[in-house]
């Protein structure tokens, strides 16, 4: 099954934020709680962990994107 993993709101007043490093690579096997991206707000830089196991498909933002949380970062084939 494939799972588009969503942006999490990383703070109470922060609405978007820009990827600053991507961990990850399409083919990748990963785990929960891996750091896939790290973004920037206006006052820190936070590492995005994965909810879910699997397989990384496909990446669904680049560097220097701004996402709002809610929008689907990375899509992973779990079992």
């Amino acid at each position: 099954m494939h799972t588009k993993v969503k942006m999490p709101r990383v703070g109470e007043n922060v609405n978007s934020a820009f990827v600053v490093d991507i961990k990850v690579h399409p083919g990748q096997d990963i785990h929960i709680g891996e750091t896939l991206i790290s973004v920037e707000t206006d006052k820190a830089t936070v590492d995005i962990e994965s909810p879910v196991a699997g397989k990384v498909i496909e990446l669904l933002v680049k560097l220097d994107d701004e996402i709002e949380p809610g929008t689907p970062y990375i899509s992973i084939e779990t079992p």
